[in-house]
């Protein structure tokens, strides 16, 4: 029994290819009132609004509030930012951030864009 040689990644993926070029976020980081009903899993269920990110984006239940999550979901629509805004938007609001991340993924569900 033979072993494939690892594969060797030489250069990162750039954006573009299966990503879009750019986006934005569909709603701020504090227009909570946009959606009342996330806002609300967000506030008293915030465990559960996480679970439903992370299904959403076909990842382990734990991720859904991580910095790796809002990273992945950014790049993944060609949102512009930095791992350190990422961080500090899931550090210092972390509701706001899953209620933003899961707002969009709403709106990109009806514009069958997700």
């Amino acid at each position: 029994m033979q072993q494939t040689p690892p594969v060797v990644i030489m250069t990162q993926p750039q954006r573009g290819g299966i990503y879009p070029q750019s986006s934005n976020w569909q709603t701020g980081l504090l227009d909570c009132c946009s959606d009342c009903g996330v806002c609300l899993c967000g506030i008293f269920c915030t465990v559960c609004l996480s679970c439903q990110v992370a299904s959403d984006m076909n990842e382990c239940c734990l991720c859904g509030t991580s910095v790796a999550m809002r990273t992945l979901y950014r790049t993944r629509y060609g949102i512009p930012g930095s791992i350190c805004n990422d961080w500090m938007a899931t550090v210092f609001c972390l509701t706001c951030s899953l209620c933003q991340i899961k707002r969009d993924i709403n709106r990109r569900k009806e514009m069958n864009a997700f």
